[in-house]
Formats: structure tokens, sequence, C-alpha cells
């Protein structure tokens, strides 16, 4: 049996590396590390072309 250690989409260090958290979005499991979970929520666009539909994701409003 192989297992496939999971990456993180933004800077592609596997769990090897780094803890990586996982995600679905779109119907597809995803992984990000904990120094890339940020730019998930603050600023997602800057996944563009790592992450599909990252283009047009709004950022996280913190209006609390």
């Amino acid at each position: 049996m192989t297992h496939t250690q999971a990456s993180c989409v933004a800077c592609g260090r596997t769990s090897g590396d780094i803890p990586i958290v996982k995600i679905e979005y779109l119907g597809e499991a995803i992984g990000i590390c904990p120094q890339h979970l940020p730019i998930l929520i603050h600023d997602p666009t800057r996944l563009a072309g790592r992450l599909r539909g990252a283009e047009s994701m709004e950022a996280a409003d913190h209006n609390d």
C-alpha cells in the first residue's frame, strides 16, 4: 500500500515537512499548511492558478 503525502496548495511542502490541514472545496480534497491558511482566509485570490476558482473568492469580512 502506497501512502501519498498531502501537500500545501500554496507552497507545495508536504505533510512530511509541516502539518497540513485538509479541507474540501468544489468536491476536491485540498491541503494547506498553517502558515498559508491566513492567505486562504484574508486574500484567497493570491492562490489563483493553484486553487481552482480562487480568483473569484472573496476575503473574509471582519466587521465583528
